[in-house]
């Protein structure tokens, strides 16, 4: 009985995210405007990965072989791709790895690939090599934050004409999602996708990097640290601007709220870590507003120390080994480990907590990027 109960967590997990992959392929297949789509899809991919990922995790435990019907790149694509979503909490990385992968490998690419690329030594003032996108005037992704969360080498996914290897590998995500129950012609519930506006969606604005980032956060002297903040502030943008809309709130849609809660998760931890280690000083400005963030009544309440289990299984899909799966309940949202994690909350109230939070944090990242001159 215990086997049974953590084999149908896990499989309702999974077959939920391919279900809802399934319709958010199919309405970006539906949408009119390339540029939508693209930013929306590449938004997404690090979500994807973790569940093709995590799922490929559970399948090797019942066929070992599986692993060989994908190519060696898609593997450790997807693997890099779902390990981003991290953050600073990258047992292998941590924060100086990671702001040493943004260094010598997102930034140190992009300014290679398109600076000094004009004969015409006055022009190369004008030269980019970074670009800003925007919904509804917020930043909700850039070209390092895609190039971090996509897994791929940075120089062959930057090579020119890489549109074909791309492609092959997203392909081979597609035909893995297709194979758990991803059907692209589904009648299923719409996904966010059905309802933005394409003219909330501005046209790319394309900056230098290294003035961008010096402008922002926690100022000149720490560019890296602003790099790795505005991926931050992307992911959290995305999360509570464009997943949340069209939101039918008489609905919970396990995938839409494990996006959501999983970057205000792990964005709160980063925050909370970067706080912690003195090797990374923050302006008097930038400490106030992290802690502001790391102290909220509701971040408080996301990332306590017994909650972790929850975001195990929220990211990982199965159950705690600790837990008492007599009080496992597959019919009610999460599996009725909500009360268990979080027993001030009902499921409702938990769910509304984490948007709260999303949003309030969201809001916070946006006044300490641009505010910094106050």
């Amino acid at each position: 009985m215990d086997t049974d109960t953590r084999n149908a967590v896990i499989w309702s997990g999974i077959t939920s995210d391919a279900n809802y992959f399934g319709r958010f392929a199919r309405d970006l297949n539906l949408c009119n405007d390339p540029y939508l789509s693209s930013t929306m899809a590449l938004c997404m991919v690090p979500h994807l990965s973790l569940a093709m990922y995590e799922s490929l995790q559970k399948l090797k435990k019942l066929s070992p072989e599986i692993s060989t019907v994908f190519s060696e790149d898609a593997l450790s694509i997807s693997a890099r791709s779902r390990h981003s979503l991290k953050l600073f909490e990258d047992t292998k990385r941590g924060i100086e790895g990671q702001l040493s992968y943004f260094r010598d490998d997102v930034l140190a690419a992009h300014s290679e690939r398109f600076l000094n690329n004009t004969w015409l030594p006055l022009a190369r003032h004008f030269e980019t090599d970074l670009g800003l996108n925007f919904y509804a005037g917020r930043l909700i992704s850039t070209t390092h934050a895609a190039t971090f969360h996509l897994g791929f080498d940075t120089n062959r996914l930057l090579a020119p004409n890489s549109g074909p290897y791309i492609s092959s590998v997203f392909e081979e995500y597609g035909s893995f999602f297709g194979a758990l129950g991803a059907n692209l012609e589904g009648q299923g519930e719409q996904t966010f996708i059905r309802s933005l506006q394409v003219a909330a969606l501005a046209k790319p604005r394309d900056v230098r990097a290294k003035s961008y980032y010096r402008q922002i956060f926690n100022g000149r002297d720490t560019p890296e640290i602003n790099a790795l903040l505005t991926t931050f502030r992307a992911m959290l943008n995305f999360a509570e601007l464009v997943m949340e809309a069209g939101i039918n709130r008489q609905h919970l849609d396990y995938t839409a709220f494990k996006v959501g809660y999983l970057s205000v998760y792990q964005v709160l931890r980063s925050v909370r870590l970067l706080l912690d280690d003195s090797a990374y000083p923050l302006t008097t400005r930038s400490e106030r507003i992290a802690r502001s963030i790391s102290c909220s009544p509701s971040a408080q309440v996301i990332t306590r120390r017994s909650s972790r289990p929850f975001r195990n299984t929220i990211m990982h899909y199965n159950l705690p080994f600790q837990i008492d799966v007599d009080r496992v309940d597959l019919s009610k949202s999460f599996f009725g480990l909500i009360p268990i994690y979080f027993p001030e909350f009902d499921d409702g109230a938990f769910v509304e907590l984490v948007r709260e939070c999303g949003a309030s944090t969201a809001a916070a990242f946006d006044e300490w990027a641009e505010g910094i001159q106050d």
